[in-house]
């Protein structure tokens, strides 16, 4: 990179990460601030249904689903302390949780009603499989402050540590959490009752969150969207799906898009797990009255030159309204390179419903004036499947690091780690693209934009594979490979022995075209982690 000033951003779906830029000639060129998302922006308050007044003033707010359940929050650093106020359409139990993976099992929860004579009731739970949550027996940290019922919703304040040294807990982390909340129709008598479908899921980073802006901000500018036509989705549990589409056209000079917007349709809400927005090769060349689209897979040779170039990603939790900075924006039409764009849609149907069609897509607002930067795009982590990840099971922490060298940019090299807690699973984690499965992915918005700064991805190299596996790495015995892994009976013991084979296996490296070898992972100083402190 120049000696200019960069801005980067983390967009990730993973629990945590850690960044690092070094670079061969100069002081770190990259001026970090995190921006953990899926996917959140600075603005205003966000859209609020609860006709309650909250107890009182708060640094954060989310609408965590649309006239049923708001969450405000306010972070004390130097306390330790969270103070939630959480208010849901219901006069029965309401239930807020932190969960190490997103489900229920293992998840850190607390549940409250307000009685008949207005008194507040507040439980520490804990979700040790996949039933109703148990009382904590060890230590109460879920602590009611106040709560109230009006006009058919239950309002309760209630505050817990970030960081509770409690195994029944899960931490509150500085990079994204996972919130679960759920509810009741009734007041628990005896215990809760089973909450059916009333439940949800977000990832938010609750530590350093940036309120998203309302949409009426952006209602007089010019906009274009990019959606599926009504599209078939297959009747199998997962599917990625693309339709390519060309650039606007009645845009003669370059104009900036300064935020843009998920449009998710609501009849596929259960269907749609992610998205991601590619801009093609600028020399890709289509038939513009027949643009390619259909299931990746069997159209893939025709859409190889769209995966070159990611823009966005949005997935399921994530804000679906997203601003740019004030002095950047993303470059469309005119002089930019790429004249066509390509969706690609993962749906997960674990219920292999047929005939089900979608409109999904998202929507870009054009800014009335040419910004100072464009904004680009880079891509780290590993491959998506098994020769990149494969996660033993019941690991607290299991860290999976990547490398980038410096040919891959202007002399910066990039270090990225992916940890996993795997401690609610009896099974390994293998790499892959279903819901099921897992990968390392983060993706860092920059301005000003370069060239030919796309995506760097690793993977462990073929002769590690072969060494721990004694099995030689060819196309027709990957899935020995996988039998393999999926047969290992997993120990304490042999669990840390594959931590060290990941921390000293030899890795490929993919990007610009080119895969370099890299015998060892360089050695840089880690990040420190922080010690339980009650």
């Amino acid at each position: 990179m120049s000696h200019e000033s960069y801005i980067v951003r983390v967009y990730a779906v993973i629990f945590r990460i850690d960044i690092y830029a070094t670079t061969s000639r100069c002081a770190v060129t990259f001026r970090t601030m995190l921006f953990i998302v899926l996917l959140l922006i600075i603005g205003d308050a966000l859209a609020i249904s609860s006709p309650i007044q909250p107890f009182t003033a708060y640094r954060y707010s989310t609408e965590l689903e649309p006239d049923i359940a708001d969450l405000w929050w306010t972070v004390d650093i130097d306390a330790n302390e969270i103070t939630f106020e959480l208010h849901m359409k219901t006069t029965g139990w309401i239930a807020l949780g932190i969960s190490p993976g997103g489900g229920m099992k293992g998840a850190d929860i607390g549940v409250g009603w307000v009685d008949n004579m207005g008194k507040v009731h507040f439980q520490d739970r804990y979700a040790s499989d996949f039933a109703v949550p148990i009382i904590d027996n060890t230590t109460s940290n879920w602590l009611a402050q106040r709560g109230r019922e009006s006009d058919g919703w239950t309002a309760i304040q209630f505050k817990r540590p970030l960081d509770t040294c409690d195994p029944m807990d899960v931490s509150i982390i500085s990079g994204t959490n996972i919130v679960i909340y759920a509810y009741g129709l009734t007041d628990p008598v005896g215990d809760i009752n089973y909450h059916q479908g009333r439940r949800g899921s977000r990832m938010i980073p609750l530590q350093s969150y940036a309120n998203p802006p309302l949409e009426k901000k952006f209602t007089d500018l010019d906009y274009f969207e990019f959606r599926m036509n009504n599209d078939v989705v297959p009747a199998n549990d997962t599917t990625y799906y693309c339709r390519v589409f060309k650039a606007p056209t009645e845009y003669p000079i370059k104009r900036h898009a300064i935020a843009h917007k998920t449009l998710i349709d609501p009849n596929n809400i259960d269907l749609v797990h992610h998205l991601v927005f590619f801009a093609c090769d600028p020399r890709a060349k289509f038939d513009d009255n027949n643009l390619p689209h259909g299931v990746r897979d069997e159209h893939y040779r025709e859409l190889s030159a769209c995966f070159t170039g990611t823009s966005t990603i949005w997935a399921v939790g994530g804000e679906p309204l997203v601003e740019f900075p004030e002095e950047a924006g993303y470059p469309v039409s005119g002089d930019f390179a790429s004249k066509y764009y390509m969706l690609e849609m993962h749906y997960n149907n674990p219920k292999l419903t047929p005939n089900r069609r979608d409109n999904s897509g998202i929507r870009f607002y054009i800014g009335e004036e040419l910004r100072q930067y464009d904004i680009g795009y880079i891509s780290f982590g590993t491959v998506v499947n098994t020769l990149a990840l494969a996660i033993p099971p019941n690991m607290e922490r299991f860290n999976v690091d990547s490398y980038c060298p410096s040919g891959f940019s202007k002399g910066d090299e990039f270090a990225t780690r992916c940890v996993y807690n795997t401690m609610n699973k009896n099974t390994v984690t293998l790499g892959g693209e279903r819901t099921t499965e897992e990968m390392c992915f983060h993706q860092l918005t920059y301005y000003p934009r370069q060239d030919n700064l796309g995506a760097c991805f690793t993977l462990n190299h073929p002769d590690a594979w072969h060494a721990i596996s004694n099995r030689a790495l060819t196309t027709s015995n990957y899935t020995e490979i996988v039998d393999w892994i999926n047969k290992i009976e997993w120990t304490p013991t042999l669990a840390a022995q594959w931590q060290e084979f990941y921390n000293n296996a030899s890795r490929l490296v993919n990007y610009n075209g080119i895969s370099e070898t890299l015998d060892v992972l360089p050695k840089y100083k880690d990040l420190p982690i922080k010690s339980c402190q009650t």
